[in-house]
């Protein structure tokens, strides 16, 4: 399968809604750009107040407590936000942006002087967890404890038990420590400290947010890390164009994002009956907004199968859109546009040497949102 190929084009053109069974669900797909930008702004039709349905398939198996503050409709919503925002915002400080180019610069250290680099595992990954301790002010050793469980820790049905209670064992674990030492400074301190509606937190509401942290941003960094990397090793062209003027980087990361779209779909539950595109949707059934096709649609991309790393406008809904809008989209912009900036610096040349990708098999369409396993060879930029 191409990596570039749309298996949501015909139903797009054609209906605007692709009916899809999901673990037994059926889900209607909304696939158009226009149709995914409104219902993603209508939360009163389209609610994201459904504990575990949010994602799709729903994750009842890999968590126990309501994700925060996604799976909250406003005024909940803005109000839980706001508690955390600060920490996400973090990513557009010097400091921040100092910390991830230095760690990127250890991580080529260390891949220019082997022979061969398998990026999914021995680069994406610690990539996106020593980042997050940066992001969550923890201590870099923790990340030794996260990169340990896996690429598919969140992944329904492929984690496995195990690995989810072993996660919220550590997550319970850190906001012990937390309350036992009110000195701390680091995200779960400042949960333990944080109130809403004039009172505190509940443990389940602090797990709701944690979970989201290591959730959110895991798989989604990772796939986007090892897609770009295989992208440059097979378009060297678009590398050079970077290194000529890095003030291209900041376009070129946005149609990166536009076109891996890592995060396919997210789910909303009607309340009531609702029609699309003349399929009904039973009340307290689910729909689905399809990032990855409206990422795809012709009528808000021209030539919207081609990467162009000069698009521009590119009104992309990689990070969604409107109330529910990303709270990591800071900090995945600053490890895209570093990532970019270190390779176009050091590295001359990236050679594939081996790739499986990273398939999703669903009833009505598959789709490669990333890489299982990335071999490549990098070549040092004589300086």
């Amino acid at each position: 399968m191409n990596k570039d190929y749309d298996p949501f084009r015909e139903a797009r053109k054609q209906e605007g809604v692709m009916e899809c069974p999901f673990h037994g669900e059926n889900i209607a797909m909304i696939l158009r750009h226009a149709d995914v930008v409104k219902a993603a702004k209508d939360w009163g039709t389209f609610s994201s107040d459904a504990p575990f349905r949010v994602p799709i398939p729903s994750e009842e198996e890999v968590r126990t407590m309501r994700q925060l503050p996604i799976e909250t409709n406003p005024p909940e919503h803005g109000e839980y936000r706001a508690i955390v925002e600060p920490f996400f915002q973090r990513a557009k400080e010097p400091e921040m942006i100092a910390k991830v180019e230095g760690l990127l610069d250890r991580l080529l250290d260390s891949a220019l002087a082997q022979d061969s680099l398998e990026v999914v595992e021995a680069f994406a990954l610690p990539f996106q967890s020593r980042a997050l301790t940066y992001l969550l002010n923890m201590p870099e050793t923790e990340a030794d404890i996260w990169i340990k469980w896996g690429v598919k820790v969140f992944e329904v049905g492929k984690s496995g038990p195990d690995v989810g209670q072993a996660l919220e064992l550590y997550l319970q674990q850190q906001f012990d420590r937390a309350e036992s030492d009110p000195s701390g400074v680091d995200f779960f301190s400042a949960l333990v400290k944080a109130t809403y509606r004039d009172r505190k937190l509940t443990r389940e509401e602090m797990m709701g947010f944690a979970n989201l942290a290591f959730a959110g941003g895991r798989d989604t960094i990772i796939h986007t890390v090892s897609c770009i990397v295989a992208y440059l090793g097979k378009n060297p062209d678009a590398l050079e164009y970077l290194r000529e003027d890095q003030k291209r980087i900041v376009l070129a990361s946005e149609e990166f994002f536009r076109t891996i779209s890592p995060i396919t779909q997210i789910g909303r539950v009607c309340p009531v009956d609702t029609v699309i595109h003349g399929v009904t949707v039973e009340a307290d059934h689910r729909v689905s907004l399809c990032w990855a096709s409206a990422n795809r649609d012709e009528s808000a991309f021209p030539a919207a199968d081609q990467i162009k790393l000069d698009r521009k406008p590119n009104p992309h809904v990689a990070f969604g859109i409107g109330t529910h809008f990303c709270l990591g989209a800071p900090h995945a912009r600053l490890l895209v546009r570093s990532l970019l900036k270190k390779l176009s610096e050091r590295v001359a040349a990236i050679t594939l040497i081996q790739e499986q990708a990273h398939v999703e098999n669903e009833e009505r369409y598959q789709r490669i949102v990333g890489y299982d396993s990335l071999v490549v060879q990098l070549k040092a930029l004589d300086r």
